[in-house]
């Protein structure tokens, strides 16, 4: 299956970063997850097994890092300072010539890693993100941030849930709601609203031409959070990329879909981009 996931800290300035590392493989996988991370981090022994197991196809070939932002915050806080920070615990850790996987806010700050750092990345992969701001993502996540800021942590998680996922995949959910809801909420939203409104000045799009690492790009086309063509936008602008679009799904493409985990797999094994 895979090893006992372990729960760390590194030092990073005047603070420090959780992640969760683990797998039996040799070769580094950094996976960056979205915006819940400004919600709940990768700290805890529940957490941890939580991501083991969710990555374990990945802990035959791969020692998966799996990183939370930094925890101390400022205001102004942007996405590439995001990967900035990133870069410095990457090396302090002594990870070298690591595959990146960025998942919505994540994939955001994979895109300036590669950008930025690119002797950092051998290959990446963004999922379910976007380059820059489109009506879609502003509107929702302005929704978002004026949820948090009215302390309303059941209507942020019940609308979060209705624009992630599907229709087919919210019939299993809402009955949940009510339990869903009353869990989890933070003491305070000032992480998340600081990594929210990073989201709404992201623009990395005229600088995507600089990654030349194997990319793989992977979109629902119904996306309800970063747009509809987010991620066909991306890939035209990434010359040695790969592009995969799911029909009928959105947001929630990652969890949806197996498929999306297999992509990822076959492209980070493959010794070519096809």
């Amino acid at each position: 299956m895979f090893n006992k996931p372990e729960g760390k800290k590194v030092k990073i300035g005047n603070t420090d970063m959780d992640y969760v590392v683990f797998g039996q493989g040799q070769k580094p996988l950094i996976i960056l997850p979205g915006l819940g991370d400004g919600l709940k981090t990768v700290k805890g022994q529940l957490q941890a097994w939580l991501l083991a197991n969710y990555y374990k196809q990945f802990g035959k070939e791969f020692k998966i890092y799996i990183f939370s932002r930094k925890n101390q915050l400022i205001e102004g806080y942007s996405i590439r300072e995001m990967a900035r920070d990133q870069r410095a615990v990457i090396e302090k850790l002594g990870i070298k010539n690591a595959d990146v996987m960025g998942i919505s806010q994540g994939g955001m700050i994979a895109q300036f890693l590669a950008i930025d750092y690119p002797e950092l990345v051998k290959k990446l992969i963004i999922g379910v993100s976007v380059s820059r701001q489109n009506e879609t993502i502003q509107r929702v996540v302005k929704s978002w941030i004026h949820l948090a800021e009215s302390n309303d942590y059941k209507a942020l998680t019940i609308d979060t849930m209705e624009k992630t996922f599907s229709e087919k995949h919210l019939k299993k959910y809402r009955v949940f709601y009510p339990i869903i809801s009353r869990i989890g909420k933070p003491k305070s939203f000032s992480r998340f609203l600081i990594q929210a409104k990073a989201c709404l000045n992201h623009n990395a799009y005229e600088e995507l031409e600089q990654i030349k690492c194997p990319t793989l790009i992977i979109g629902g086309d119904s996306d309800k959070v970063v747009g509809k063509n987010s991620s066909e936008e991306m890939a035209k602008q990434i010359e040695n990329s790969k592009l995969v679009v799911y029909k009928g799904i959105g947001h929630g493409a990652y969890e949806e879909t197996k498929d999306f985990n297999r992509q990822v797999i076959i492209f980070l094994l493959a010794t070519t981009l096809e």
